[in-house]
């Protein structure tokens, strides 16, 4: 299904290690890829509901984070649309209690996107430190590559 308008957040603060796994993700899909004027790159952060528009304005959102489910292994996890909130009760930063903040009152408004991918791994190191784990950098391209097969198939009808 094609859609007009494509958001792609990097959640994460890269201030502490792997915390900034989502930013690093998003910085590196966008240096990889041409996507057309569609497809909108937004460094995130830890702006939490700030980012509220960002969802609501979307046709297709993807949001990239570091993130812990309930029963891990050390990989990339992919979770779609209804998937989100049986996830995100485990929070691991304030940015997290944000993001499920503005599910919530997205789907109070009525505007949530078609479709809310959410992509991550486990850090491993959240320590004050700039730069990802080499566990969490040897995750990052798969990561990276599963937001371009979503992308394209959502630019393409």
């Amino acid at each position: 299904m094609k859609y007009n308008r494509i958001n792609i957040i990097g959640l994460g603060n890269v201030l502490y290690g792997d915390e900034g796994f989502g930013v690093s993700a998003v910085n590196s899909l966008q240096e990889s890829s041409s996507f057309p004027d569609s497809v909108h790159f937004i460094d995130g952060g830890t702006q939490g509901i700030y980012l509220l528009d960002f969802i609501e304005s979307a046709d297709a959102v993807i949001v990239f984070d570091a993130l812990i489910p309930l029963d891990y292994d050390r990989q990339v996890y992919v979770y779609w649309n209804e998937e989100l909130p049986d996830f995100i009760h485990r929070k691991m930063s304030s940015h997290q209690m944000g993001f499920s903040e503005m599910l919530g009152i997205a789907k109070l408004h009525g505007k949530m996107p078609k479709e809310i991918v959410m992509i991550g791994a486990p850090p491993k190191d959240l320590e004050l430190n700039i730069g990802l784990s080499p566990e969490l950098a040897l995750l990052l391209p798969i990561a990276v590559e599963e937001g371009r097969a979503i992308i394209n198939s959502w630019i393409t009808e």
